[in-house]
């Protein structure tokens, strides 16, 4: 195959055009040598391995521990897990929910609306996935596809994204009132870290699953994701109903984090402090962390 020839795409990185072709099985230098501080990631290095297995577990503990909790109480709980494609939504929700319950702690994954989804509120099929007493939901994207994703793809009309942006704080207020512990995370990675993991699913045989038609059609349109983002953030984020952003080029700390997050946000029987241990403002915090 000539990878030379295939998809290479113009980007624009920091002001400076680069020609990146994911078909190419060497990873271009200057994704390699800027990936893990791009974005103004604040580490030069990962999380060391065995620190953060060590750390995991008495998370995962804890988890455990929280869901007994909210089963005995009949609290519940919601969490959103927002982000550009490759951001780590999908192992930060595995390792959340890896020793849970299944019967109820759910992972929800919605695929590409269905005619009669499409014909519905466009809540509704969020809504019927909401936890009962004792439950706990996990979203792999969500609702927020309409903030993002939709508008840069031309999925949704201005309409509708305008629609969208009104009604989304009422909804997340009635959420909140009833009751519900409501998290909502965005998880964020420098540009060339996601080329980085893009070309990883592309040339990892147990991965290529990850890589979809629209991961390739959004090469070109960081900054109109970075423009959408910023808006959602900034006409979504309230006292009530707040964003958390992780800064996520070192998945390990980005999971740590989120862990931490929650585990601190929710009283519950047999809490261990020492074990949740201290949030990272260096990798957790508000919107404003992106400014």
């Amino acid at each position: 195959m000539d990878f030379a020839q295939d998809r290479a795409v113009e980007l624009d990185i920091k002001g400076k055009k680069r020609i990146f072709n994911i078909d190419d099985p060497n990873l271009p230098d200057w994704v390699e040598e800027k990936a893990l501080s791009s974005g103004g990631f604040p580490y030069e290095d990962k999380l060391n391995r065995e620190k953060y297995e060590k750390q995991m577990h008495a998370l995962q503990v804890e988890m455990v521990k929280l869901q007994y909790s909210l089963q005995s109480t009949g609290k519940r709980m919601m969490a959103l897990f927002e982000g550009r494609d490759a951001a780590g939504k999908g192992g930060t929700i595995f390792n959340l929910h890896s020793y849970l319950n299944p019967r109820s702690a759910h992972v929800i994954a919605l695929a590409k609306p269905t005619e009669k989804e499409a014909g519905q509120w466009y809540f509704q099929r969020y809504v019927t996935h909401f936890p009962s007493a004792g439950e706990i939901t996990l979203f792999d994207r969500s609702w927020y596809n309409r903030a993002v994703v939709e508008p840069v793809m031309g999925f949704c009309t201005v309409e509708q994204y305008r629609d969208f942006i009104k009604t989304v704080p009422h909804i997340e207020q009635m959420i909140v009132d009833d009751g519900i512990h409501f998290f909502k995370f965005w998880l964020d990675i420098g540009h060339e870290m996601q080329l980085k993991r893009f070309h990883d699913r592309r040339h990892d045989p147990l991965k290529t699953w990850k890589l979809s038609p629209m991961d390739i059609a959004g090469l070109p349109k960081w900054d109109d994701y970075t423009a959408k983002r910023d808006a959602m953030l900034d006409k979504t984020h309230r006292q009530e109903s707040p964003w958390t952003v992780v800064l996520s080029n070192d998945k390990r700390r980005a999971r740590i984090n989120v862990l931490r997050h929650i585990l601190l946000s929710i009283d519950y029987v047999g809490r261990d402090m020492d074990a949740i241990g201290e949030i990272d403002d260096k990798i957790l915090g508000g919107p404003k962390m992106l400014r």
